[in-house]
């Protein structure tokens, strides 16, 4: 069948995917990073983003196994996930001569490298030693700024070394916390069709299909998930990987992130640092369940079994807390179309959602 050239000008729609080329996870993977680098064929200078306990974790012994295979690794060490932060990463990569860059960290060292990566236009890998959160794979980076969190668009990274003994040392509430992040797809998937629906927002049913697996799949295994056992890493770190891709296929953070998610931004501007970000979505996907008239029970029972907070006890809030973040929430991202519409909830009404949820006594 011939297409006429006047129809084919009519269709101008193009976008790129951007995965992550090799992951590897499982026991003792650690010592595949060599291997990694130099199937990729990487340049001999690279750099190691790291912090104090995660390079004692891990970030030591990839410097070792990557200088006695020949490369020349500078060490970066870094703290929070600030604009000024991934600005000295840059400045360092650029007085170093690094080619390439080795996140050997949490979500706060993997998000500086994934923005300075993108910045310098070289390829980086992900090397979790915990796993709070599904940005591990993402190419998005939660930056901190004056102005509260920011999504920020950032570098995909090249491959993921994530080794499930080293994980499995870390403090298990990180664990715990980032299943709860994944759990929280289920709201933020909800939202997204809301917003397809009534702002016709695009939408990825790929994204979706990943994205429901990851919290379908934690939500499944949440009995058998707790601390102390390599297996319940194993188990959990998958769906936390493919959570992540969900982002790259769509393209935004869409389906992870929702209105569960703005309720955590505003606690993270209304009382910064009290509980984990992945904690917070937890709480706030119980919530926003209860919004959409779905099984909000489903969601605290899940939570409740991994071991997550599901009430502002157990976030270190008091009542009024969630209350106030409940009526904030609506205003962190504008842009974003959830349940929350563009009114958002009065005190009264974010307060019977609270109770009604156990959330608050």
């Amino acid at each position: 069948m011939l297409i006429g050239s006047a129809y084919m000008s009519d269709f101008n729609k193009s976008r790129g995917v951007v995965f992550p080329r090799n992951v590897l996870l499982g026991h003792g993977i650690l010592g595949q990073v060599v291997g990694v680098c130099d199937d990729f064929r990487f340049p001999k200078t690279g750099m190691i983003v790291s912090g104090d306990t995660t390079y004692a974790a891990a970030g030591k012994d990839v410097k070792e196994l990557m200088e006695d295979a020949g490369y020349e690794m500078h060490v970066h060490m870094t703290g929070a996930a600030t604009f000024a932060n991934s600005d000295k990463i840059i400045d360092d990569a650029h007085e170093t001569g690094a080619k390439f860059i080795l996140a050997v960290g949490g979500g706060s060292k993997i998000d500086l490298t994934k923005i300075a990566s993108k910045e310098l236009k070289i390829p980086f890998i992900s090397i979790p030693t915990s796993a709070a959160h599904d940005g591990i794979s993402s190419g998005r980076a939660s930056m901190k700024s004056d102005l509260g969190p920011v999504s920020a668009d950032a570098m995909v990274p090249m491959a993921i070394v994530a080794d499930t003994h080293i994980i499995s040392r870390s403090p298990y509430r990180l664990l715990a916390s980032g299943c709860a992040d994944v759990i929280s797809n289920l709201t933020a998937i909800l939202d997204w069709k809301l917003a397809k629906n009534n702002r016709n927002e695009a939408y990825s049913r790929s994204a979706e299909a990943l994205s429901m697996y990851s919290a379908e799949t934690i939500i499944d295994h949440s009995k058998f998930i707790r601390g102390g056992t390599e297996e319940s890493v194993w188990v959990a770190m998958r769906p936390i990987i493919v959570s992540g891709i969900s982002m790259s296929i769509a393209g935004s953070s869409r389906p992870t992130s929702g209105s569960e998610h703005l309720f955590s931004h505003a606690l993270d501007i209304l009382h910064p640092g009290t509980a984990l970000h992945g904690e917070q979505c937890g709480v706030g996907a119980i919530m926003m369940m209860y919004l959409h008239k779905g099984d909000w029970m489903m969601v605290r029972d899940a939570l409740e079994n991994i071991g997550a907070p599901v009430n502002a006890e157990q976030l270190g809030l008091n009542d009024s807390d969630i209350i106030d973040a409940l009526t904030e929430a609506h205003n962190v991202r504008k842009e974003r179309y959830t349940i929350l519409g563009d009114r958002g909830l009065d005190r009264k009404e974010a307060e019977a959602v609270a109770r009604a949820t156990m959330v608050i006594g």
